[in-house]
């Protein structure tokens, strides 16, 4: 019987609601980037040279409140809007759709942490590989170039924490905000999505993997971020708990931001391809079986959670409709 969700929308009716969707956070994000960008440009300027001028602007020191207002109104009109809308039309009300509930404890979350921590190690060869090879293609390694400057001098603007207060600003907009807003659409819709229609959870978590990597928009960080979002795949599929995701996902990020805060207090100028640490071919390999080992003792932690969120989601389906099509993956 082909699967369908509470409101009675098939697999592929639920992801057209959910790109559509997206389609319109897309244009939302560019409707506050220019309305942002307006307050920042002489009036009168000509609509040919706007878009520059605008982007010139949001990196100016002065502009960093702005250019952070941008960012934060951005990912939440991309990822927060189109998985709350789609969970409110394809699921209704209950936010379990999208992987929150209460079943979470100490261990999963310290354990999510270190698998976070233990995926940058084994990233870094990854990202020099991706180098090496792209270095053979001049023109795409040029396209690619130009993706990272963009990327760090956008990064470099907003890092510019010269006080203390910067700093807890820049703690919920670059590392709070962004981790919630990404876990709930990409683990919390998409895989979820894919793993209740598809049956195949490792399937799901490969192909949302790569269209997490493909939204950040660099070739150089490509497998780097296709890794991290497979790490965290893994851990949202092994204990069915999105808090264990937004967690560890915001340390990840938090500890990057601390870095930038440390140099910028130091008069230093952040570069953000240096701030993570260089790991040999070797290093990663390491890193690898640490990472195994780490997820046999977090299924281990989650299991009992795990079956939990599994029954309260069956119970959620016989509530609506006793004969619904619909059965949560064993996941075990």
């Amino acid at each position: 019987m082909q699967y369908r969700s509470i409101k009675g929308f098939s697999g592929l009716g639920q992801l057209g609601i959910l790109l559509s969707f997206l389609g319109l956070g897309f244009i939302m994000v560019m409707a506050v980037q220019f309305l942002i960008g307006l307050q920042l440009v002489p009036s009168g300027m000509p609509v040919e040279k706007m878009g520059e001028e605008m982007i010139k602007a949001m990196m100016l020191p002065e502009n960093v409140n702005y250019a952070r207002a941008s960012q934060v109104l951005s990912t939440f009109f991309l990822f927060f809007v189109p998985a709350a809308l789609y969970m409110l039309i394809c699921h209704g009300k209950n936010a379990s759709w999208l992987g929150f509930n209460k079943h979470i404890n100490a261990r999963q979350v310290l354990i999510g942490f270190f698998l976070i921590f233990f995926a940058n190690v084994i990233a870094t060869p990854l990202a020099e590989i991706s180098k090496n090879i792209l270095a053979h293609a001049p023109h795409l390694n040029a396209i690619a170039k130009n993706m990272e400057d963009a990327y760090s001098d956008q990064v470099t603007a907003l890092s510019n924490l010269k006080s203390w207060g910067e700093f807890l600003m820049a703690i919920l907009i670059m590392a709070f905000f962004p981790a919630l807003f990404e876990e709930i659409f990409f683990r919390g819709a998409l895989q979820n999505l894919f793993e209740r229609w598809w049956k195949a959870p490792l399937i799901a978590v490969l192909v949302t993997s790569v269209l997490f990597s493909l939204i950040h928009m660099s070739l150089y960080l490509f497998l780097s971020r296709a890794l991290l979002g497979f790490i965290l795949g893994l851990m949202y599929q092994r204990s069915r708990n999105l808090w264990v995701n937004i967690i560890a996902h915001f340390l990840n990020n938090s500890i990057a931001l601390i870095q930038m805060f440390w140099i910028s207090r130091h008069n230093g100028k952040v570069e953000v391809d240096k701030l993570d640490p260089k790991f040999p071919v070797w290093g990663g390999l390491i890193a690898v079986a640490i990472t195994w080992g780490l997820f046999v003792l977090f299924n281990k932690v989650s299991l009992k959670n795990r079956n939990l969120v599994t029954f309260e989601e069956q119970n959620l389906v016989d509530k609506a409709d006793p004969f619904h099509s619909y059965t949560p993956s064993n996941n075990t």
